[in-house]
């Protein structure tokens, strides 16, 4: 299943269960296809960049979260129709991190055994 991270910046409500609500319902959404939601993350509320218009309100505050989960293609097109509908989001936008989450994962660094210590030599004049 390719690995994909969706950004979603969603109506900012002075309760903090509406957000709450919406993160569950895409996280189960996922799950419940078959999917793995690997990693949720909060950035905040911010004041949105312009003023965006989204089912027939305006907004100029947000709140910005990331989910970073594996899904099939299908379960990608029925999130994305979820969050069309949902009345807390304003916007959101989904990347394909890679095919699977070996792809995005950076290699061990090098061990102390393996790393050149050329450049610790004193220069010579």
């Amino acid at each position: 299943m390719p690995f994909y991270q969706m950004l979603c910046i969603t109506a900012h409500y002075s309760e903090y269960m509406h957000i709450k609500g919406l993160v569950t319902q895409a996280a189960t959404h996922v799950m419940d296809r078959g999917g793995v939601v690997r990693h949720l993350n909060s950035w905040g509320t911010f004041s949105l960049p312009q003023r965006m218009r989204r089912h027939k309100k305006y907004y100029t505050i947000g709140d910005y979260w990331t989910m970073h989960f594996d899904a099939s293609p299908a379960t990608l097109r029925s999130l994305h129709s979820v969050m069309r509908e949902d009345q807390r989001v304003i916007r959101w936008t989904t990347l394909k991190l890679g095919e699977k989450v070996e792809d995005v994962v950076r290699p061990p660094s090098k061990s102390m055994m393996e790393y050149d210590h050329s450049w610790d030599s004193p220069r010579k004049a």
